[in-house]
């Protein structure tokens, strides 16, 4: 499809771009004029069709960019598999040492288990379910929030996900924050049980 976006002072960056209609996209730019106004025509490939590149952009500094990139790829691969080729690239994603990383790779993890006939989630679960603490709460929450979908999904797995939830030890959270993590456990135990 093409588009057409005035550009003003005559420069559009690729990162406004990135942003057209709040899809990330690979572009292709010509510039024109018609008349005294001058157009940017580009040219949009929906980035489901580049998953490599998008997987890359999930460790962009610019955390509007990756966080584009996570809800394009959580979008793919609620619909398709085609992101499940990269799980080892998600299952690293579980060590990094910035905390964002980490939740977009748990999230991503979780929501291409439905996938997994390769067992690969299995074979990673210990490692997924430390994050249960993780030293950021809010990776930690995010972590136990996603526990249902993959239960839901790998059913082989709920004993495990049950064990680790039960003996979680969230007291080096600080107080109000170890009564949310409680809370979302808590939550979280209930939903399973329901599946």
């Amino acid at each position: 499809m093409i588009e057409q976006l005035p550009i003003e002072g005559g420069k559009k960056t690729i990162n406004q771009i990135l942003f057209y209609r709040g899809v990330i996209t690979k572009i292709s730019v010509c510039r024109g004029v018609v008349g005294n106004i001058k157009f940017l025509f580009v040219k949009e490939d929906i980035v489901s069709g580049n998953i490599a590149e998008t997987i890359e952009l999930l460790f962009n500094k610019n955390n509007n960019v990756a966080y584009k990139a996570l809800q394009e790829l959580q979008k793919e691969s609620e619909e398709t598999d085609s992101v499940y080729p990269y799980i080892d690239r998600l299952s690293d994603m579980l060590d990094s040492d910035n905390s964002y990383i980490r939740t977009r790779g748990l999230t991503l993890l979780a929501y291409n288990a439905k996938w997994d006939k390769d067992y690969k989630i299995d074979e990673i679960i210990d490692k997924y379910l430390k994050h249960i603490t993780d030293v950021k709460p809010i990776t930690a929450r995010q972590c136990i929030k996603l526990l249902p979908i993959i239960v839901k999904n790998k059913p082989e797995l709920r004993n495990d996900i049950l064990l680790a939830l039960h003996k979680a030890n969230i007291s080096f959270y600080n107080d109000s924050m170890q009564m949310l993590v409680y809370k979302d456990i808590q939550n979280t135990l209930k939903e399973i049980q329901k599946l």
